[in-house]
C-alpha cells in the first residue's frame, strides 16, 4: 500500500536536473506540498548503478530522504531507440557527456541509426517515492513514437527536439509545455503516483 502525502508536506526532489524539476515542480503544484530541491540542500547526487530505470530512481530517492530526513521524490528516465536495442535508455543523461552536450548525444543516436529503417523509439520514466524509513514506492510511464532527424524546436530538454509521440507532427522540443505535460512519460508515471499518494 502507498503513503500518502499529505498537503503542506515537505518533500524533496531528489534531481539536479533543471529541466526535471521544471516540470515535477510544475506537476505538483496543484497538490500543495512543499518541494524543495536537493541542490538548496546541498545532498550530492548518488552514482546510478542499478541496471534499469526503477532501480536508478530507487538509488535516488532513498539517498535523499536518509540524508533530509524528509521524504523524497525521483524520477530516472531516458530515450530508447529500438533500432539500438533500447539504447541510450539509462545511460541516456552519459550519452551527452558532462557538459550535458544533448546536441551531440541527438546527433550520435542518428549516427548509430543510419540507414536502419526502424524508427521506433519511446521514453521512460521511473518516479521513486522514498521515506526516511527507507519505505518506498515506484511509478512508471512510457511514451511511445519515433525518431524525427533534425531536431525540431527548443522547448523541452534532452531528446526531445529529435522525438515525435505516436499520432503527433510535432517534437516533444515543439510542443507546448502544457501539451507534453499532458501525454508525456513523466505525466504518466506521475498520474499514477497521484492515484496512489494524494
Amino acid at each position: 500500500m502507498a503513503r500518502r502525502l499529505a498537503p503542506g508536506t515537505r518533500l524533496v526532489l531528489a534531481t539536479h536536473n533543471a529541466g526535471k524539476l521544471a516540470e515535477i515542480e510544475s506537476l505538483l503544484a496543484p497538490y500543495r506540498v512543499v518541494a524543495i530541491p536537493a541542490a538548496e540542500l546541498g545532498l550530492p547526487e548518488p552514482d546510478e548503478t542499478a541496471p534499469d530505470f526503477a532501480g536508478n530512481a530507487r538509488l535516488k530517492a532513498l539517498a535523499a530522504a536518509v540524508a533530509s530526513g524528509l521524504p523524497a521524490l525521483s524520477d530516472d528516465s531516458g530515450f530508447c531507440v529500438a533500432a539500438l536495442g533500447g539504447a541510450p535508455g539509462v545511460h541516456s543523461a552519459r550519452w551527452a557527456g558532462q557538459g550535458r552536450d544533448f546536441a551531440g548525444a541527438m546527433a550520435r543516436v542518428e549516427k548509430e541509426v543510419g540507414t536502419n529503417p526502424d524508427r521506433r523509439a519511446w521514453f521512460t520514466c521511473a518516479l521513486c517515492l522514498a521515506w526516511p524509513d527507507k519505505h518506498t514506492d515506484t511509478f512508471g510511464g512510457r511514451v511511445d513514437g519515433r525518431i524525427c532527424w533534425p531536431p525540431r524546436g527548443s522547448r523541452g530538454f534532452g531528446y526531445d527536439p529529435m522525438f515525435c509521440a505516436n499520432g503527433q507532427a510535432q517534437t516533444f522540443g515543439e510542443l507546448e509545455p502544457a501539451d507534453k505535460h499532458a501525454g508525456s512519460h513523466r505525466a504518466r508515471a506521475f498520474a499514477q503516483l497521484v492515484s496512489a499518494c494524494f
